[in-house]
């Protein structure tokens, strides 16, 4: 439902003409298996064909649980979402910024599922980057779990830098302060209420710097809604506003760039976050109310998560947030002087 009201709100915004959208085949095994067990691929694509998920394998392969479901249509869904992002890397190389808001299932491992993601199309993204002759490759994660997945998929591999901002003691409960492992991962845990100052601060003070002294050739950043104010998975309290602006300074650093989607599961924020980040990074004019057909859209909508009294009208007929500006706090301060402190061997 995210992924297709998002299509829907640009397209009512009249901000989707066809010749700026593509359609992106499923990853075939053979792709998949470049990065993922060739027996977890196989295991899932038979418990997708058959409705069922044998005892071993939910055990070996942590899918067909409450955390990761089997569903109609999963393996197609997942592999798709893997092709979307080695496509959007390909045109990136071209000389385009490519928008994949169905990407960024970012927690996927070699041989099981985590966190809603049974493979891990940002690896995808990157290797494709890397494959193509990139020598640099800057990974930024805004989503509010910590990226574990990339961050662990890269550990050895000098070219690739990851930088994840997420919450502090959120799940998977990885990424600390100090956490660098082999010197190519930089971990912003922040404390819940991050507002927007804060979230500047950072960019500037800290994700700008790495950029800067890492020079990277390629960027891959994981845009997750689930930092955002009312998203009922965290305590972050970002408007879509402040994530559309720390978006753009990284877009300004002029290198071929994939912009993917991520966690979030307040459907109305994640809608309205990710369609105005098309309308960013395609240069559209934001108006002051959407109109009626979007409004609409999303006034239809519903989630288990949220119950209907907390559904703001705000929500419902304007795109953008009102913005949640504050001090900065010191611990922020800290945090980003840690992060690109020069350790010595």
């Amino acid at each position: 439902m995210r992924h297709s009201t998002v299509l829907d709100l640009v397209r009512a915004l009249g901000w989707l003409p066809e010749e700026f959208f593509r359609t992106s085949s499923p990853a075939t095994v053979s792709q998949l298996t470049e990065f993922h067990d060739r027996a977890y691929v196989e295991a899932l694509q038979y418990a997708d064909s058959t409705g069922q998920v044998a005892p071993e394998i939910r055990s070996r392969h942590h899918f067909g649980t409450f955390e990761n479901p089997l569903f109609p249509g999963l393996f197609e869904r997942a592999a798709t979402a893997v092709g979307g992002s080695i496509m959007a890397a390909e045109l990136a190389c071209e000389g385009h910024v490519v928008f994949h808001p169905s990407g960024g299932t970012h927690h996927g491992r070699p041989d099981r599922a985590s966190g809603f993601c049974y493979f891990n199309d940002p690896v995808f993204a990157i290797r494709t980057f890397l494959g193509r002759g990139r020598e640099k490759v800057l990974y930024v994660d805004l989503d509010a779990h910590h990226g574990d997945g990339v961050e662990d998929a890269f550990v050895d591999e000098a070219r690739v830098m990851t930088v994840s901002i997420h919450e502090q003691d959120r799940w998977p409960y990885s990424g600390k302060l100090g956490e660098r492992r082999k010197g190519g991962a930089r971990n912003l845990p922040v404390p819940k209420g991050i507002n927007d100052s804060e979230l500047d601060y950072l960019v500037e003070q800290a994700v700008l710097p790495l950029a800067d002294a890492f020079s990277p050739d390629a960027l891959v950043l994981c845009c997750g809604a689930d930092c955002l104010a009312g998203d009922p998975l965290s305590g972050m309290l970002l408007s879509n506003g402040a994530l559309w602006h720390a978006v753009e300074k990284l877009i300004a650093l002029d290198h071929p760039t994939v912009v993917l989607g991520g966690g979030g599961y307040n459907p109305w924020t994640v809608a309205r976050y990710w369609a105005g980040l098309w309308g960013k990074l395609a240069g559209r004019e934001f108006p002051d109310a959407l109109p009626a057909e979007a409004t609409k859209l999303l006034r239809n909508m519903e989630c288990d998560l949220i119950d209907e009294e907390e559904i703001e009208e705000a929500w419902i007929r304007t795109l953008v947030d009102s913005p949640y500006a504050g001090a900065v706090r010191d611990e922020i301060k800290s945090i980003a002087s840690e992060v690109v402190a020069v350790r010595k061997p």
